[in-house]
């Protein structure tokens, strides 16, 4: 029998109302039962992290930061057993697993460091013609409770976004995990509890996301919901969160566009990296590769042959790269939408088969734009590969798309690459790199459908505090 696992609430392991099995999503197998949290059980947690608000407010920017620093600390300690519980609970590859750890504790870090910079400013009053004899200046307060909501992809970083620069304003949090990566949100709590952060500071619930969600979003002493995951979800929550703070990052569908380079074979290699890491999972995935005529066959060859290289399996070997979709639902999805480009036109120029619960690297050639396998996130192992002629058709393709996460361009000339970064309808322009680059203290997050705010821990820490203005008359 798995283990039963426990909410944690106010600092303390609570049981759940009921529970539910988790398998994984490689091999089916039971992994542990999850409790799913009653309404009182979430407005419990609420309440915890509304009672703990002050006591985080009154901690000093270097006790907010020492905390953080234990927790990546921690983190060390404890990094395999972490990348173990990733590749169990979404069948992440262990290398891959192993990174994501590490940038986990580099995030933390950055958040440590964050906690000691917030600062005000002193507003000179005396240049406004009725501001002689004041004195003014601004500070940043902690908004209070705060509601993360986080994906299954990257369940320890995707966290310590939230959670870091929460915790170095000052707020308290309810976080609720994704329903197939709990484990990770347990074991962040129970690094924090070690760590010594504040009782019913950090709140975990996990169960059905329609009940607990609506319950977060909606109560009035949540001040600000960040979350990440499907644009529908996303805009149900800033319809229904009224007027408190809402970040949402909602994925895209990447684009790359390859037009001059020195070096063809380590573009190609870049670029089969972004399209498969995690069978695609990825919010910035490369999902559609645009390619200078002159290139075109050269580079298509080269991607072929890298993907073949590829080795599908169980995500705790240590020679995998591309393991299982986070549920089967996912790729009867992806399916479906293989067969539609080639019911269209479109060519399999490889894979799109199944090796028993693995998906394979998929690349297609010849799919029109208003194909799902273009015009829609993905979210596995798929890529199109088109050949263009001049960069503004380049360009004008990548912006056809209800998103805008980031791109990416390859090109030797400055021109080309100022142009790029200036007409690319996107939250960043990754210039002579895959759009799938992301450090954790860059500032990150997209337009049109990919979301509102942005994340990367000096700007969620902006976002997760609130401006207050103090005039002396002297």
């Amino acid at each position: 029998m798995s283990e039963q696992k426990k909410l944690y609430i106010n600092g303390e392991w609570v049981e759940g109302v009921s529970y539910q099995k988790l398998y994984s999503p490689y091999d089916h197998e039971e992994i542990a039962e999850i409790p799913l949290a009653s309404e009182e059980q979430v407005l419990s947690a609420i309440a915890s992290a509304e009672c703990a608000k002050k006591t985080m407010k009154s901690l000093s920017a270097y006790e907010r930061s020492q905390i953080l620093n234990r927790v990546a600390d921690l983190f060390e300690v404890y990094k395999e057993e972490c990348a173990q519980i990733l590749a169990s609970e979404n069948a992440k590859p262990i290398k891959a697993a192993r990174g994501e750890i590490v940038r986990t504790i580099e995030t933390y870090r950055f958040a440590a460091d964050e906690a000691k910079r917030i600062h005000g400013e002193l507003v000179p009053l005396g240049a406004a013609q009725n501001g002689k004899g004041r004195f003014g200046y601004t500070k940043h307060e902690p908004l209070g409770v705060i509601a993360a909501i986080t994906p299954f992809n990257f369940p320890f970083n995707l966290t310590a976004h939230k959670l870091g620069p929460a915790f170095a304003a000052g707020n308290t949090v309810v976080l609720k995990p994704a329903s197939q990566t709990p484990l990770s949100g347990y074991m962040t709590a129970r690094i924090f509890e070690e760590a010594g952060l504040p009782k019913g500071a950090l709140n975990v619930i996990t169960g059905k996301g329609g009940l607990i969600g609506d319950l977060l979003v909606k109560d009035d002493r949540v001040k600000m919901v960040t979350f990440t995951g499907s644009v529908p979800v996303g805009k149900s929550i800033r319809e229904k969160a009224g007027l408190k703070k809402v970040t949402l990052e909602l994925g895209s569908n990447s684009g790359v566009i390859v037009d001059s380079t020195d070096d063809l074979e380590a573009v190609v290699a870049r670029c089969v990296e972004g399209a498969f890491t995690f069978a695609g999972q990825v919010c910035i995935s490369i999902q559609r590769i645009y390619v200078k005529s002159s290139l075109y066959e050269r580079f298509l060859e080269s991607f072929v042959n890298k993907a073949k290289s590829l080795k599908l399996g169980n995500p705790k070997d240590e020679n995998t790269d591309v393991s299982a979709l986070i549920n089967a639902s996912e790729t009867e999805r992806i399916e479906a939408w293989l067969k539609e480009a080639k019911e269209q036109g479109a060519t399999i120029a490889f894979g799109g088969e199944k090796q028993g619960t693995v998906l394979g690297p998929t690349i297609i050639t010849g799919a029109s734009n208003n194909l799902a396998v273009n015009c829609k996130e993905a979210f596995g192992p798929i890529v199109t590969i088109e050949p263009y002629e001049e960069l503004e058709e380049a360009i004008e393709k990548v912006n056809d798309s209800e998103y805008g996460l980031q791109a990416g361009i390859y090109t030797t000339e400055i021109k080309k690459a100022f142009t790029a970064a200036d007409e690319l309808e996107v939250g960043g322009v990754i210039i002579n790199d895959i759009p799938s680059f992301r450090v954790d203290n860059m500032p990150y997050g997209g337009v049109k459908n990919s979301g509102t705010g942005r994340e990367g821990v000096k700007y969620s820490t902006e976002e997760m505090t609130e401006l207050k203005f103090i005039s002396f008359k002297l």
